[in-house]
């Protein structure tokens, strides 16, 4: 029987590889559902090749011109189709829709799936209590495609209580070996030339910052159900060991792998199967050259933040900081503020009083997080305006 799926988020990175990994056995799947914004060129040789019987294309005007082009599949233009497309459970969806449009789907989607693979920072640290909800509601099984997440959720086999510490690690991006000085005239093109990884533009500014470990922190947190101290960070320049868990056993398991997605993505669509994917040998080189160490938090300030949330369970203060985190990367990638500005900045609007009210609202409803996104990043906008206009 084939095995029937869905990506949402499919012309997105993490989608295309998980389409390119169906595409080698093709022959045992049926795409139900692709969705895009408003990549059509991409969707199109997609729907060529996989042929799914429902499309999403939530941008108007692309929706509006493609579905005259093409008559014979369903097409939408919201999420709010999932009860006509799902009439019973189908076995796998990716959710791969990067921000916060990821998270009404991604909650949406689950009852109508065994298995949510889930790539979307922004809905785990958001809206993990609402996402965890549903997932034990409609017992979905599910699994985190974060290179990071995924080495944990593999090592732990289950057994969660027995965890005395994580150890995620860390590449320290392009600017590992660079004094604090000399960044201050870092320009867009420098802070997205990752060394290890090829990711979004977005996302890498993240990781020079070192703002994406202080997601996969609260991430961690929040999954596997573990204090943020017990929780350490350490670089590791190769990104070869993704992460590492000491048992209260005594035991202490490592994970590796190679720097492709691929391979987490590969095992969340055969979590259970003997089928062999190509990579890389073992490197002994590596192995014998791990090279690990703790942050500087003076050079990489952001790592600070993490304190604030070391006792909240689950907050709406998550969303202040995904939210000015976005706004602020947005204005350096547009060359409105620095570099530096960016964790300088997010240290500040964490800290007024107005944001730290949030600490003790936990999110109760998706309208909450997202009224409150919008909220911060115009005023994060706003500030970062007028501290340059007196400067």
């Amino acid at each position: 029987m084939k095995k029937k799926i869905a990506i949402i988020g499919s012309t997105g990175s993490i989608g295309k590889q998980t389409l390119k990994i169906i595409k080698k056995n093709k022959k045992n799947f049926e795409v139900i559902l692709l969705s895009t914004n408003k990549n059509i060129p991409e969707i199109s040789k997609q729907l060529k090749i996989f042929k799914p019987k429902n499309l999403i294309i939530t941008d108007l005007e692309k929706y509006k011109k493609f579905k005259k082009r093409k008559r014979n599949i369903k097409i939408f233009n919201n999420f709010n189709c999932f009860k006509k497309i799902f009439k019973k459970k189908i076995d796998y969806v990716m959710s791969s829709i990067s921000g916060f449009s990821g998270l009404q789907p991604t909650i949406d989607i689950i009852k109508h799936t065994k298995l949510i693979a889930i790539a979307n920072k922004e809905s785990i640290i958001c809206g993990w209590n609402l996402i965890n909800k549903e997932i034990k509601k409609n017992k979905t099984n599910f699994i985190p495609v974060d290179s990071e997440h995924f080495s944990i959720w593999s090592l732990i086999e289950k057994k969660k209580l027995n965890i005395e510490e994580i150890f995620i690690t860390a590449s320290g991006g392009p600017f590992l070996n660079r004094t604090r000085e000399s960044l201050h005239k870092i320009k867009p093109r420098q802070a997205i030339n990752h060394p290890n990884w090829n990711m979004g533009k977005k996302i890498s500014v993240d990781s020079a910052t070192m703002v994406n470990k202080v997601f996969e922190a609260l991430e961690a947190k929040k999954i596997f159900g573990i204090s943020l101290k017990n929780i350490t960070i350490l670089s590791h320049p190769d990104s070869y060991v993704h992460a590492i868990v000491k048992f209260r056993n005594g035991l202490t398991k490592i994970l590796i792998h190679d720097t492709s997605m691929k391979i987490p993505i590969f095992n969340t669509i055969y979590p259970n199967n003997n089928l062999v994917l190509q990579s890389e040998k073992l490197n002994l080189k590596k192995l014998n050259n791990l090279n690990f160490n703790t942050f500087n938090k003076i050079k990489f300030p952001s790592l600070k933040i993490l304190r604030e949330f070391e006792n909240i369970e689950h907050s709406l203060y998550e969303t202040v900081l995904v939210s000015a985190n976005d706004e602020l990367v947005e204005l350096f990638l547009n060359r409105k503020i620095k570099f530096l500005d960016i964790s300088k900045k997010l240290i500040m609007i964490m800290k007024m009083k107005e944001f730290k009210i949030f600490k003790s609202k936990k999110p109760n409803n998706l309208g909450q997080i997202i009224s409150l996104n919008r909220y911060v990043r115009l005023k994060t906008k706003t500030l970062c305006v007028r501290s340059n206009d007196n400067a």
